[in-house]
C-alpha cells in the first residue's frame, strides 16, 4: 500500500505542473475571484480526470488507443477551445473594467456550481488528458497487477498530491489580486485567452497533421533535455 502511494506522489507533482489550458485558467481564477472559486474550478478539473481514469480502466487498451488518436476528436476539442478563447478575448477587449470588477466577492451556490462545470468541461475537451491517464494505466497497471484496490490507492495518491500542490498554487496566485489594476487585468485576461487559442490550435493541428506534430514535440523534448544537461 505504502509503495503504491509513494509511486503516485511524484506523478501528482508532475500533473500539477503540466502546462495546459486548465493550468492558466486556474491561476487566473485564483487571482481574479479568490480561493473558493479557484478551488471549485480545480474540483471540476479533478472530476474530469476521475472520469477519464474510469474510462481508461473499464475500456480496452486497443479501443482507447483508437479513440485518443482519432483526428476528429482532436479537431473537435481544439475547435471548442479555440472558439472559447476567441470569445473570451473579444469580451475582454470590449469590456471596461473598474476596481470593483476584480475585487473578491462572496460566491453564491450557483456560481460555485458553474465554476465546477467550467473546470470539468475545460479539462474534458482536452483529449490529450485521456491519453495521459491511459498511458499511466498501461505503464503502471501491470506492476500493480491490475488489482482494483491497488489501482484506487495509486490513482488517489496522484489526485490528492495534485490537489494539495494546486492549493499552494492558488494561495500564491491569490496574492496577485492586490496588485491588479484595470489595465493589468485586461492584459492578464487577454493573455489567458490568447494561450487558450494557442492550445486549441495545437490540438487542431494534432488532428490534421499528427505525424508532423509528434516530430515537433519530440524535437522540443530533445532540445529541452539538452538545454538542461548544459546547465
Amino acid at each position: 500500500m505504502l509503495q503504491d502511494i509513494l509511486s503516485g506522489i511524484p506523478l501528482g507533482f508532475f500533473l500539477a505542473f503540466m502546462v495546459g489550458p486548465a493550468f492558466f485558467v486556474l491561476l487566473e481564477t485564483a487571482a481574479m475571484r479568490g480561493f473558493r472559486a479557484a478551488l471549485a474550478f480545480d474540483l471540476g478539473v479533478i472530476v474530469a480526470d476521475v472520469v477519464f481514469i474510469f474510462i481508461a480502466y473499464f475500456s480496452t487498451s486497443q479501443l482507447l488507443r483508437s479513440i485518443k488518436d482519432d483526428p476528429a476528436l482532436f479537431i473537435f476539442g481544439g475547435s471548442i477551445l479555440t472558439i472559447y478563447g476567441l470569445i473570451a478575448y473579444i469580451k475582454t477587449k470590449r469590456a471596461t473594467y473598474t476596481k470593483a470588477d476584480f475585487e473578491v466577492q462572496k460566491l453564491k451556490r450557483k456560481d460555485i456550481f458553474g465554476i465546477i462545470v467550467k473546470g470539468f468541461l475545460l479539462n474534458f475537451i482536452n483529449i490529450g488528458v485521456l491519453g495521459f491517464w491511459l498511458g499511466l494505466l498501461i505503464i503502471f497497471g501491470p506492476s500493480l497487477e491490475m488489482e482494483g484496490s491497488r489501482l484506487i490507492i495509486f490513482f488517489t495518491s496522484i489526485i490528492v498530491t495534485y490537489l494539495v500542490v494546486d492549493i499552494f498554487k492558488i494561495l500564491l496566485a491569490k496574492k496577485l489580486n492586490k496588485k491588479l489594476t484595470p489595465k493589468r487585468i485586461t492584459l492578464f485576461k487577454k493573455g489567458i485567452s490568447f494561450l487558450l487559442i494557442i492550445f486549441g490550435i495545437i490540438l487542431i493541428l494534432r488532428g490534421i497533421i499528427p505525424e508532423q506534430m509528434h516530430e515537433i514535440e519530440d524535437n522540443f523534448d530533445t532540445t529541452a533535455m539538452n538545454f538542461e544537461d548544459e546547465e
